[in-house]
């Protein structure tokens, strides 16, 4: 029970949601941008894996289904509370001093672009303990070295249990190289994000 009171409070305390995903994660960060409170009073940042140059209604279909406004990132974006970023495609998504966005055109990261990593890194910076971090089900390892420098950093790094993920290696590279603070089925991730 203690460790349970211990990860709300942390949840509580922290300013920045980051989530990340890609294979096998998309219906499980759907159903969570469902439940966010419009009093979550936190900024949404995630981060998906999307092919090249495929065009998305991920935005249109996010902003019908939550309580908070959703937007997909444009460059110089300023940051703001009980918003939903979404990171574009083609770009590598960074947050930078006095909380805007930049768009980075490097080459790709395990292959992806937008890169987990460069956005968790970047947060890490930029927030240190103030962000609560999400990892689901992915089929590279992307996000886990963002996910350890979240970790150092005093962030709340939480990954789903690679044993119900569609797609185990993503958050199986996180636990791996000791990223995360805990290991949850996507039920408790809802819960925590509802308490």
């Amino acid at each position: 029970m203690k460790a349970e009171e211990n990860i709300i409070e942390r949840w509580h305390n922290t300013d920045i949601l980051l989530v990340g995903g890609s294979a096998g994660s998309f219906k499980n960060i759907f159903h969570l941008i469902k439940i966010l409170r419009p009093d979550i009073n936190k900024t949404v940042i995630i981060i998906i894996h999307r092919k090249r140059n495929f065009l998305s209604d991920i935005e249109t279909l996010f902003a019908e289904n939550c309580s908070l406004a959703v937007r997909e990132i444009s460059d110089k974006d300023k940051i703001n509370k009980n918003a939903v970023y979404i990171a574009p495609a083609n770009y590598h998504t960074l947050i930078e001093k006095g909380d805007y966005f930049s768009l980075d055109v490097s080459e790709p990261v395990w292959y992806s672009k937008p890169s987990i990593d460069i956005t968790f890194e970047s947060a890490a910076e930029q927030y240190g303990d103030r962000c609560t971090a999400i990892l689901f089900s992915g089929a590279n390892p992307d996000g886990a070295g963002g996910m350890l420098k979240l970790k150092l950093a005093g962030s709340l790094t939480i990954v789903q249990n690679p044993e119900e993920a569609e797609m185990s290696e993503m958050p199986a590279a996180a636990i791996n190289i000791n990223g995360t603070d805990y290991v949850l089925k996507a039920e408790e991730i809802f819960e925590l994000l509802t308490k």
